[in-house]
């Protein structure tokens, strides 16, 4: 089964409360790929959730940028995934390099994060990439497959799984990496979760790019094989966002 390009907008902490309905009155009124051809997932801040879920048009859905590693309680300032549930947000982003880096979330504490929140019900794109330093040195799918395993060794189903490859140097750059850098990595990822989870996983997980994605490189990096989609930083705030999701055809007349 062929599997269906995601296109993910990561908004970030940006945004007013009056921005946000201009972004979203924009995205109502696109004409783009049908469902069956692309998912649409658009990640605001959380104190916009609940205002973006009930104007967004019903074939896009929303995700959270973070939840809670595990059930809520004395933990000022998290919002835990039964709330997220609660509120019928149905996917979060967890792992993202700027938490990573910022906040000091490790391997295994994302690796835990993602299977409480499967264990909940919520869809997760996980993200995974290697620091400019790490490519250099050479050791990007080390790195990478340390991450990947972090949530291998603590899921079962994959079903509810996107992985999002962002290379943490071209995350706001304007550097991108290659159509062929991506397709590596993509490949190799593939390849170690045929080796290390299954075969199935392997060819049914959705494998997405994220870092400095924009209107003018959304198709060249769509069209490659191990390229399921995109998860978009900046350009998610702005229409090319449209024009990104309309990159899926490329899988459809490939």
């Amino acid at each position: 089964m062929a599997r269906k390009f995601f296109v993910g907008g990561n908004w970030k902490c940006n945004g007013t409360a009056e921005e946000v309905k201009k972004i979203v009155n924009t995205l109502n009124e696109a004409q783009v790929p049908s469902q069956d051809v692309v998912e649409v997932v658009v990640s605001p801040p959380y104190v916009f959730l609940p205002m973006v879920k009930s104007i967004l048009r019903p074939d896009f859905y929303v995700a959270a940028q973070n939840c809670w590693v595990k059930k809520g309680g004395a933990f000022t300032g998290e919002v835990s995934a039964e709330m997220l549930v609660n509120l019928d947000i149905p996917w979060v982003i967890l792992g993202h390099s700027e938490r990573r880096a910022l906040l000091n979330e490790s391997n295994e504490f994302v690796g835990d994060k993602v299977a409480y929140a499967l264990a909940q019900g919520l869809k997760v794109i996980a993200c995974v990439g290697e620091t400019l330093e790490q490519r250099e040195a050479g050791s990007t799918m080390d790195v990478v497959a340390a991450q990947t395993k972090a949530i291998a060794d603590r899921v079962s189903n994959w079903s509810n799984v996107v992985i999002a490859y962002e290379p943490v140097w071209a995350i706001g750059t304007g550097k991108v990496a290659s159509p062929a850098q991506a397709q590596e990595v993509h490949d190799e990822l593939r390849k170690w979760l045929a080796k290390n989870v299954s075969a199935d996983v392997a060819a049914t997980t959705r494998i997405i790019y994220g870092g400095s994605v924009n209107g003018g490189n959304c198709k060249e990096l769509g069209g490659q094989a191990d390229v399921d989609g995109f998860l978009v930083g900046g350009a998610s705030l702005k229409p090319e966002f449209i024009d990104i999701i309309k990159a899926a055809e490329v899988k459809k007349s490939a």
